[in-house]
């Protein structure tokens, strides 16, 4: 039996593991020697019985405290408005090189140069970091933009409750989109810009050196008004795309998972990305190259949307779907990013 002696008292331990009782206050039996050995470290009966309801009441409070933790329904958990807006940063990351030659394909009135020739021409001429010009444009971009469009319907979603119709989910995300589509306006111009200066003779480049040096520019050299230039077909195509991508994955998701062949994996998430990503950008594709064109346009190019439309309508019926196969790979990996870290990015509600 260890013992050891402390002011006079020598104390005797029984280590003797009782539970979680013996991890903070081990049993003790003291016998007094020394000058204080009147008191010969009896500990009166009311002192042991104090020491062992202290005992009970620590074990009771640490047993409670991880029962509490036990017993949280883990199924209550929501993700954070915001991170919409970090899931899509991070994918335009990755398919920011797809979005320059979609945008270049777009902006083409001339020739009809395809996706592998654009890139081999840009990286040729310009080397394999210019497929990655105007990246902070895009970060900008996501950050105004999907922020708050994912935001509004992350929120509205919990308020609205688990048992939402279909038109109820498309409704707020037509809402959610076209506040998204409004803000983002200024970082989708300066990214349109951006991404097309590398095609333009050096003396036409406009030669913004990020975002932020592009917004001002654009504010001191063509004003408030230029800033938000598009800003009518952007929101037009982001109220479509959120309900395409929002929605429709919501609702293609629900559907897979009643089949009781998919699960809620990976698979799932892509298949349901898949068909929200097509549906989305079949619907907005000619808004998209027209919002493309007006924003990458010299102030007093066209004289209204219907100008825009007519000079469009000149390749045929196939130019406004230019940008077609780059737009949509690069709508379903970002909703399928966006998507698995909503999913897995969870906090406790």
């Amino acid at each position: 039996m260890p013992s050891s002696e402390l002011g006079g008292f020598r104390i005797s331990r029984n280590v003797v593991p009782r539970g979680p009782t013996a991890l903070f206050l081990p049993e003790t039996n003291c016998t007094g020697t020394g000058s204080s050995s009147s008191h010969h470290c009896q500990t009166s009966k009311s002192n042991n019985q104090s020491m062992q309801s202290f005992k009970i009441g620590c074990c009771s409070s640490v047993s409670a405290k991880f029962e509490s933790r036990a017993l949280v329904d883990t199924s209550k958990k929501v993700s954070r408005w915001y991170f919409g807006g970090i899931a899509s940063s991070a994918a335009a990351c990755v398919t920011h090189p797809l979005d320059l030659l979609k945008v270049h394909l777009q902006t083409q009135q001339e020739g009809k140069m395809g996706i592998v020739p654009q890139t081999v021409n840009i990286i040729r001429k310009q080397g394999i970091l210019a497929l990655y010009n105007g990246l902070s444009a895009s970060l900008l971009r996501q950050l105004t933009y999907s922020t708050t469009r994912f935001g509004i319907y992350e929120v509205g979603t919990r308020k609205l409750g688990k048992d939402t119709s279909f038109l109820q989910k498309a409704g707020l995300a037509g809402f959610a989109g076209a506040c998204g589509g409004f803000v983002g306006t200024p970082g989708d111009l300066v990214n349109v810009r951006m991404q097309n200066d590398i095609k333009l003779p050096p003396e036409q480049r406009r030669n913004y050196k990020h975002a932020l040096d592009g917004v001002f520019r654009v504010y001191r050299e063509e004003g408030l008004k230029r800033l938000f230039g598009g800003a009518s077909t952007a929101t037009t195509r982001a109220v479509f795309v959120t309900i395409g991508q929002i929605a429709c994955y919501d609702q293609a998701k629900s559907l897979l998972l009643k089949t009781g062949v998919f699960h809620d994996n990976v698979l799932t998430h892509f298949l349901s990305s898949l068909i929200a990503g097509a549906t989305a950008t079949f619907i907005t594709q000619p808004l998209d190259v027209l919002k493309t064109r007006q924003m990458n346009s010299k102030p007093g190019e066209f004289k209204s949307i219907v100008h825009l439309v007519t000079y469009t309508a000149k390749l045929g019926p196939s130019g406004f779907f230019k940008g077609f196969q780059p737009e949509v790979t690069v709508v379903v990996l970002t909703n399928t990013s966006k998507f698995l870290e909503l999913t897995w990015a969870y906090v406790e509600n």
